[in-house]
C-alpha cells in the first residue's frame, strides 16, 4: 500500500441516533479525523456510506468549541443537522469524558449537554438555532405531492440550516397513510418536508428530503426544533412543554425525539432544545482516495 493510501485510511463509527436500541433510529457515520480530505472526497464518502448523513470531525476554528464538524447527506453538504450533531456529541463525549460538547457547525456553535448513568451516556440535549417562520411559495404543489387535500395548520417553512416545510395532517393515521410522490417533492428543491399530527404533547411525523438525497428520513433532529416552534405558534403545544416526536416507523427505523421551546407569548421564542438517545453499533476503517 502506498504512503498516500496509508495517509487516507480513516477510522469511523456508526451510531444509531434518537433511539436507545441498536438497529433503530437514524444511522450516522462519524469519521473522527477529517483532516486532509477534500470537499469532493467527503461528498463521495457520504455517497458511499449511503446513510442519511456522514460527519467528518475537524479541529475547531472557534475557541468556544471542542470540535468542528462537516455534515454531508449522500447528495449535499448541510450547514447544520440534528441527528449528526447529537450522534457526534455522544461519540466525542464518550471518547473525551465530556459532559458538555460544543460543536462548531455552519450554523454556529451548537452545545450538547450529556446525561450519564454511571459511565454510560444515556441522553443528550442540544440547543439549536432559532429559526423564523416564512411562507412556503409552493403549498398547493406540496399538498398534491403528498396526496393531501389540505393542511390543518398553515404550510410554513423554517430554516435552521436545512429548510424545513411543515404540513399538519388530520390524524396520525393520515400521516401513516401518506404515499409521497418523491419525484414531485424533489422538484420543489433541497428541503425537508414534514407531515405531522398529534396532540397532548405526543406527535407523529414523517420527513421526506429527496432533494437532498434522502427519500424518507428515520429521525430528523433539525426538523424537531422548528416543529416545536410551529406547534407553539399555532396553539398545539405550550412554551416550556417537552413534546415527544415519533418518526421512522413506516421505514422500520422507529425513533423518538424530544423538543421544547423556552420563552413566552410576550417575549417570543428564547431557546429551542432537542434531545434524545444514541447508541454506537459499529466501528471500522475506510481507505479513501
Amino acid at each position: 500500500m502506498s504512503s498516500r493510501a496509508q495517509e487516507l485510511v480513516r477510522r469511523y463509527v456508526v451510531v444509531d441516533v434518537f433511539t436507545e436500541a441498536p438497529l433503530e433510529g437514524n444511522q450516522l457515520a462519524v469519521f473522527a479525523d477529517g483532516s486532509d480530505l477534500s470537499d469532493e472526497l467527503m461528498q463521495r464518502t457520504a455517497r458511499e456510506m449511503n446513510l442519511s448523513e456522514t460527519v467528518f470531525v475537524l479541529p475547531p476554528v472557534s475557541a468556544e468549541a471542542e470540535a468542528r464538524v462537516r455534515i454531508f447527506t449522500p447528495g449535499a453538504e448541510l450547514p447544520f443537522a440534528g441527528h449528526p450533531v447529537l450522534g457526534t456529541a455522544f461519540v466525542l463525549g464518550a471518547e473525551r469524558g465530556l459532559e458538555l460538547v460544543r460543536l462548531e457547525t455552519g450554523a454556529g456553535v451548537i452545545p450538547v449537554a450529556l446525561q450519564r448513568e454511571a459511565e454510560r451516556i444515556v441522553f443528550g440535549e442540544m440547543e439549536q438555532p432559532v429559526p423564523q417562520a416564512e411562507p412556503f411559495e409552493h403549498a398547493a404543489e406540496l399538498l398534491r405531492a403528498l396526496g393531501l387535500a389540505r393542511s390543518e395548520l398553515p404550510v410554513e417553512a423554517y430554516r435552521n440550516g436545512p429548510r424545513h416545510v411543515y404540513v399538519a395532517a388530520a390524524s396520525e393515521a393520515a400521516v401513516a397513510a401518506v404515499a409521497a410522490d418523491l419525484n414531485a417533492l424533489a422538484a420543489l428543491g433541497p428541503l425537508g418536508v414534514n407531515v405531522t399530527a398529534g396532540g397532548g404533547g405526543r406527535f407523529k411525523t414523517r420527513n421526506y428530503a429527496p432533494g437532498l438525497g434522502v427519500p424518507e428520513d428515520p429521525a430528523t433532529g433539525s426538523a424537531a426544533g422548528p416543529l416545536a416552534i410551529h406547534l407553539v405558534r399555532h396553539g398545539r403545544a405550550r412554551f416550556g412543554e417537552r413534546i415527544e416526536i415519533r418518526q421512522g416507523i413506516e421505514i422500520a427505523r422507529p425513533s423518538v425525539l424530544y423538543a421544547r421551546v423556552e420563552g413566552s407569548p410576550e417575549e417570543g421564542v428564547r431557546r429551542v432544545l432537542v434531545g434524545g438517545s444514541a447508541v454506537i453499533v459499529a466501528r471500522g476503517e475506510y481507505r479513501l482516495r
